[in-house]
């Protein structure tokens, strides 16, 4: 990723794995760390942030992108893709405020080449990807696989151990006390 300015690392399954789930239990361990997390999702839906009822949407919906909406408590940027395409995350990064940033989690993404841990449920009898995907470091797995002894096997269920392998993965993040 050329437009990555620190650290970045994904985490790829197929939808109703629990990639959200283990992201908002990583989140906090890493950030009681010190390390400052930004964070990137993909999604396969045409989302709104904004509602129809309120001035944003209206500004959009008379033609304005990129749009912000900003108060003292957060900022938005809406901007539409004219013709719609699909995302590269590359570009995404170029957009991403990353200077008070020591690691960016990206969620999905899937085919993008950059770190990341596949989850994988075999209960839910998808196929693995790390065969076809070199840039996996890792599998989370709530149940023993048998993969080559290269591949870090995580417990899906224990988000301390992941968090712990993230930071020795990315041991040149200076963590904050």
């Amino acid at each position: 990723m050329k437009n990555a300015k620190v650290p970045i690392i994904g985490f790829a399954a197929f939808s109703g794995t629990g990639k959200t789930t283990l992201l908002t239990q990583l989140i906090p361990i890493l950030k009681q760390q010190g390390l400052r997390i930004g964070l990137i999702k993909h999604s396969h839906h045409n989302f709104q942030i904004d509602q129809p009822s309120k001035d944003s949407f209206r500004l959009r919906e008379a033609g304005a992108s990129p749009v912000m909406l900003v108060s003292t408590h957060r900022r938005a940027i809406i901007t539409e893709f004219q013709p719609a395409r699909e995302p590269m995350l590359d570009e995404q990064l170029l957009t991403f405020d990353q200077s008070e940033l020591d690691l960016i989690l990206v969620e999905g993404f899937k085919a993008a080449h950059f770190p990341k841990i596949e989850l994988h449920r075999p209960s839910l009898n998808n196929p693995l990807l790390y065969p076809n995907d070199p840039d996996i470091i890792a599998i989370a797995t709530d149940y023993p696989l048998a993969t080559p002894q290269s591949l870090v096997q995580l417990d899906l269920n224990q988000p301390e151990l992941i968090a712990k392998f993230i930071i020795q993965q990315f041991h040149q993040f200076k963590v904050r006390t």
